[in-house]
């Protein structure tokens, strides 16, 4: 039979996750990376002890890596999948090299074979204009949507509250009715039961997208109050509540009682709206881009912009301008051609 595992690795990964967690404060998402990681070269080196490591290991995993294709397309595994792999495992050994029992068999040398070249690195890094979707194309969808049964409300209300809030995925799926205050218009991102970014507590206002998109999410949170009587601890977005039929199989019946565990389904209502509005699909997180964009043609001074930023669930204007701010190729070239005409009539002018 063939070896599916080997006793002293399970041991020593356990002990590897735990210290990305407790002592580097990583998130289950990137633990989960890494753990794949050294899975896969796990799997290419047949399970063999991690203190039977030698640098042909790393060389061989690195040839064959990118001879391989991705289980998803069929296609090779792009740069920047590589160069996160090699990254993992390059921590993962360098880490490995200070434990007991391990350092007189891995060195930090060696860890550094698992290095990408630099083309790989580079091509990895290289900044790439994201797709952002329009204001006008997301209210477009949200008009497109029907919302004749309690689930297309949901899930009209859904995408108007991503644009309205500006909130991750992660943290709408997680949200509470308490969390938002439809009063003042306000959405407390509670780190104590909302998944935030770095797990960070912190107030946001509506943004100025519009009172009709304002509207569907307070009509929204309206009907859970009023009409399915949630209490202040219930989900902002019910998971979906699926029976079975008499015939045996399954299907949706409204809503439940109870939250999201994940962002899967967001993303899968937010791929179907775009589609079903004859749209490209544009993933939940794009809508903060759109927000940052909106926030720099509409803010007139620096504090407008930090308080435009903040309500982003930014610490610094930086983060938002390096992050979410860059100016489209279009917008960009407009821009230059615009200075260009403005220094031929200011030579004109001399």
């Amino acid at each position: 039979m063939a070896k599916t595992h080997d006793p002293n690795n399970e041991r020593i990964k356990r002990r590897y996750c735990v210290w990305l967690k407790e002592a580097r404060g990583l998130s289950e998402a990137t633990i989960g990376s890494a753990a794949a990681a050294i899975a896969r070269f796990e799997r290419e080196t047949g399970y063999r002890d991690f203190k039977a490591f030698h640098i042909e290991q790393a060389r061989s995993f690195k040839r064959r890596l990118r001879e391989t294709n991705a289980e998803a397309s069929g296609a090779p595994l792009s740069a920047s999948s590589i160069h996160g792999i090699l990254t993992a495992l390059k921590a993962f050994f360098n880490w490995l090299a200070d434990q007991p029992g391990y350092r007189s068999r891995v060195k930090h040398a060696d860890a550094a074979y698992f290095s990408p070249d630099r083309a790989e690195a580079a091509i990895a890094k290289a900044h790439r204009e994201p797709r952002v979707p329009t204001l006008e194309q997301i209210r477009h969808v949200i008009r497109t949507m029907p919302q004749g049964s309690e689930i297309e409300r949901r899930n009209r209300a859904l995408i108007a509250f991503a644009i309205v809030s500006g909130a991750r995925d992660r943290a709408i799926a997680t949200m509470q009715l308490r969390d938002v205050d439809t009063i003042e218009r306000r959405v407390h991102h509670d780190a104590r039961h909302v998944r935030s970014k770095f797990h960070k507590t912190y107030t946001s206002t509506f943004f100025p997208v519009g009172e009709d998109l304002s509207a569907i999410v307070i009509e929204w949170i309206t009907y859970l109050k009023s009409e399915r009587l949630f209490g202040l601890d219930g989900p902002l977005f019910p998971m979906t509540r699926i029976v079975r039929t008499e015939s045996g199989g399954f299907a949706a019946v409204g809503i439940d009682d109870r939250p999201w565990a994940n962002a899967n389904a967001i993303r899968a209502i937010f791929r179907a709206a775009f589609e079903a509005a004859g749209l490209p699909y544009y993933n939940p997180h794009s809508f903060r881009h759109t927000l940052a964009i909106l926030g720099e043609q509409v803010c007139q001074t620096p504090e407008e912009f930090k308080a435009w930023s903040q309500n982003l669930g930014h610490e610094s204007p930086l983060t938002t301008f390096a992050s979410y701010g860059t100016v489209p190729a279009r917008r960009q070239a407009q821009i230059m051609r615009g200075l260009g005409r403005k220094g031929d009539r200011d030579s004109a002018a001399a």
